[in-house]
């Protein structure tokens, strides 16, 4: 039986091995290892991508296609239907080559772009206003008086100057006439001159109020013509705020999404009581809710689900062609949160307890500091739910210690050197020799690829992503400098081994600088954020150079590799 066309259905046929499990739970998707299952659907879904007519879309894989490049992200989710067979639906994030329906891919929740919905028609009137408003902003009269406005404050502020510097001028010679009066004249001569000058003193401050009253009914005139021709403009402005609340506020209420257990909650509800009220813009157009919409809708049991980047890389953000990731938290964790009751979903791995149990080691240590070999898949410090860390065990193996003791942090996922004070006194000595960048640290990290520059700068500013904490985005607009220095040391089995010297001390800055498009382009080892996750992070803090405190003499101190 031949079969069925990708675009002539949404329930698309798995042809799964017998020795293929079903997953017990449903994937979190927020951080997953890919189902066997999502994989297998994945794979028939790139296909299909990769053969494609239906439409036209530049991805940036082909050279040859001009114009603007975008990635975008597709969604896959295993199901089952009524009649037990498995297949898998698709869906992608946000329109796709202009268009938000494509046979083959799950509906939107709603459609913006449908030209005889309210959302467009709303959208028209918004751009009329807008193009009204901006067309009487550049009417010629009204260019005309905020010019005549600004001349006359010009004006207004150098006659003002001009008569004060005057007034003051005058007040000094009338001061010297009196004091040269009381010595040549008498005593009527003088009270004659005294009330001559009062009257003069009379005259500037006449003068002054004079000048003041005329430039501000000048001023107060432009300001009222001004007004006038404005007020239509305001008019404007407050239909549209008004038009533009309104449509958010019905668009919100448009996008309805169901649970497992048949229950509704629209946009506003869903974000009620979170962080941000207010839905951030384009929530619910991602892969995920539209695959659990039309799950639900169609009697369609979820199984697992997995999200892929297909196309060239954003600037800012890490993603690789065909690599698996995580949906995003500010938009689709409170969607999800909401779609997920009634599933039997995998427990949250990020909240999962790390601890290590064995003592910590020590690979240096006198009267006034040490440095402890930090396990990786450990952290620094305490986390919101994991409390066990190297500052815990620090306390423990330091009771009398006073001071923050961790003069520096590791991420939870770098294994290697941390530097621990015994006392105050040593760690603010120690921190100002992080500040001011004295301190020299190098890393050692495996590659996924071949690096074949021998040593290089990457030079790229970072900021957090605020849609996908804790990762981060490479900005030029906000983001801090990040500089790293590197050097390769080999490259074996199609994998690099490097040596990094961050210059600066940025969060993930060694992992996005690796990962990131414009950096090396090619992740560490088992890089679960911006790479592919494996048993380790092949990312070590080996050596740590610095001044030390007391002894005033340089210590350099290595940690090899545990890899």
């Amino acid at each position: 039986m031949p079969k069925t066309k990708f675009t002539d259905t949404f329930f698309h046929k798995l042809e799964v091995d017998k020795d293929v499990l079903l997953p017990e739970k449903f994937t979190f998707p927020f951080y997953y290892e890919p189902h066997k299952l999502s994989m297998l659907a994945a794979k028939d879904l790139q296909r299909y991508l990769e053969m494609q007519v239906d439409f036209e879309h530049n991805f940036g894989l082909d050279p040859t296609i001009k114009g603007l490049q975008i990635g975008k992200m597709f969604g896959v989710m295993v199901v089952q239907n009524t009649a037990k067979e498995i297949g898998y639906l698709a869906a992608f994030s946000g329109k796709l080559a202009e268009n938000n329906h494509h046979k083959g891919f799950v509906p939107t929740v709603y459609d913006t772009l449908d030209t005889n919905g309210f959302y467009k028609k709303g959208e028209a009137e918004l751009n009329r206003l807008n193009s009204e408003i901006e067309l009487l902003g550049k009417a010629p009269k009204l260019k005309t008086l905020k010019s005549d406005l600004n001349v006359a404050c010009l004006d207004y502020d150098k006659a003002l100057l001009d008569l004060k510097i005057l007034i003051k001028t005058e007040k000094n010679a009338r001061k010297l006439k009196r004091e040269d009066a009381l010595v040549t004249l008498s005593k009527n001569e003088y009270d004659l001159l005294d009330d001559a000058l009062k009257q003069e003193s009379i005259h500037y401050n006449l003068r002054l109020r004079d000048l003041k009253l005329y430039w501000k009914q000048t001023i107060e005139t432009l300001k009222l013509n001004i007004q006038q021709l404005e007020a239509p403009i305001e008019a404007l402005k407050n239909k549209r705020a008004k038009l533009s609340a309104s449509l958010q506020k019905r668009l919100h209420e448009q996008y309805c999404f169901l649970n497992a257990k048949g229950e509704t909650k629209d946009l506003l509800d869903i974000f009620e009581g979170t962080t941000s009220p207010v839905p951030p813009a384009a929530s619910g157009e991602c892969a995920a809710p539209k695959l659990f919409q039309y799950a639900y809708e169609h009697e369609l049991k979820p199984i697992a689900m997995a999200e892929f980047w297909w196309g060239t890389s954003p600037k800012s953000e890490v993603r690789k062609h065909k690599q698996f990731y995580p949906s995003c938290r500010s938009k689709c964790e409170p969607i999800l949160g909401h779609m997920m009751v009634g599933l039997d979903v995998e427990d949250n791995p990020i909240l999962e307890v790390k601890s290590h149990n064995q003592p910590l080691e020590i690979v240096y240590e006198d009267d006034y500091l040490l440095l402890v070999n930090k396990p990786h898949d450990f952290l620094s410090v305490p986390g919101k739910t994991a409390l066990d860390s190297v500052y815990t065990k620090m306390k423990q193996y330091l009771p009398n210690a006073k001071g923050p003791l961790l003069v520096h942090r590791l991420d939870m996922s770098t294994s290697g050197l941390l530097l621990v004070a015994k006392n105050e006194r040593t760690y603010k000595k120690l921190q100002k020799q992080f500040i001011e960048r004295t301190v020299k640290k190098r890393y050692v990290a495996v590659l996924e690829g071949e690096i074949h520059e021998e040593k290089g700068v990457i030079d790229l500013p970072l900021r957090v992503d605020l849609d996908n904490r804790p990762q981060q985005l490479v900005c030029y607009i906000h983001g801090k400098p990040a500089k790293t220095k590197y050097e390769v040391v080999s490259i074996a089995n199609g994998k690099t081994r490097i040596h990094f010297y961050p210059v600066s001390g940025r969060t993930h800055q060694l992992r996005v600088h690796a990962a990131h498009v414009d950096g090396l382009n090619i992740p560490i080892v088992g890089d679960d954020l911006y790479g592919i996750k494996g048993k380790r992070l092949y990312l070590h803090a080996e050596q740590l150079t610095f001044t030390h405190p007391v002894r005033l003499e340089v210590l350099d101190v290595i940690c090899e590799a545990p890899f």
